[in-house]
């Protein structure tokens, strides 16, 4: 449907009057001159016609550009990790750990949208740390933010189990090897410390809980003191201490944050243990036992 108002008013029927008062035939030049005027007047609009239409062309390209950047930082960013890990492991495990590094990280994306919360990253791959996603918030309460946290663990063991069905189906060790791998990422990331996805569970049971997190932070640099185990310690043990005291403020605010109901306290601890149960039997149940 188009809308007459913005279309431009014709010229008069009338040719114009000429000096005293008396309508006279108008010249072939008079007339050549006003359809030079018209045709003047009309390439102009034209030109600025066509000038909008570009102006609004590049913004939808920029908009296009734009929704292809999070794409673009994803895939780039995956292809760093595929190669960074390949040059270990080989690049048949380097693509499978990322792909189940995605779906873990997928998990919280959706969780997140079902949350209401719209300004969502596409993850970002850190070679060696796993991935990430940013948003603005992770849900209105603890209580969405544990959701959030959890989802990540239960889809990356929805493709560990993927994984450890093909290894059923075929009885190739790399799948059992890679569905070992998907099970123990998703349980150590339910150690209860931030910004682990434990700890984001940990916010709707009892802060209190993030001390056990801290602890258990201690003991694995103790038994495994690598350069990547402590620099998530030094992290978890930060943003802990962090919330921790925000936790203890007077703020009407955070206070309100943390007072969720008493129902959703219990499913949500009880998905935590049997989360947690069901994949410490799983990285048993997928360990390979070499004997030399």
């Amino acid at each position: 449907m188009t809308d007459d108002r913005w279309i431009p008013p014709s010229a008069p029927a009338s040719e114009p009057p000429l000096s005293g008062g008396t309508n006279a035939p108008v010249s072939p030049e008079g007339l050549g001159q006003a359809q030079a005027q018209r045709r003047g007047l009309l390439s102009r609009l034209g030109g600025v016609g066509v000038a909008i239409v570009a102006f609004f062309g590049k913004i939808k390209l920029v908009l296009i550009a734009l929704t292809k950047v999070k794409f673009l930082v994803t895939a780039g960013s995956m292809a760093v990790s595929i190669v960074a890990y390949a040059s270990i492991w080989g690049w048949k495990f380097g693509v499978g750990f990322v792909l189940l590094l995605l779906v873990h990280e997928y998990g919280h994306v959706i969780q997140l949208k079902r949350e209401g919360v719209k300004d969502v990253s596409a993850p970002v791959f850190i070679p060696f740390l796993g991935a990430l996603i940013w948003a603005k918030s992770l849900g209105g309460d603890a209580a969405a933010e544990a959701r959030t946290g959890l989802a990540g663990p239960i889809l990356g063991s929805v493709g560990a189990l993927v994984c450890l069905l093909v290894y059923a189906a075929t009885g190739e060790e790399f799948w059992q090897a890679l569905a070992y791998t998907g099970f123990f990422l998703n349980l150590f990331n339910l150690l209860p410390i931030s910004p682990l996805d434990g700890g984001r569970a940990a916010a709707a049971l009892s802060p209190w809980v993030w001390l056990v997190g801290v602890f258990g932070m201690v003991v694995l640099v103790l038994t495994i003191p690598n350069p990547i185990i402590i620099l998530i310690a030094v992290v978890s043990v930060y943003q802990t201490y962090h919330r921790f005291k925000q936790f203890r403020s007077a703020d009407p605010a955070i206070r309100q944050y943390y007072s969720i109901e008493r129902r959703q306290r219990i499913m949500i601890g009880a998905t935590y243990l049997l989360l947690i149960v069901a994949l410490a039997g799983a990285v048993s149940a997928t360990h390979l036992h070499r004997t030399l």
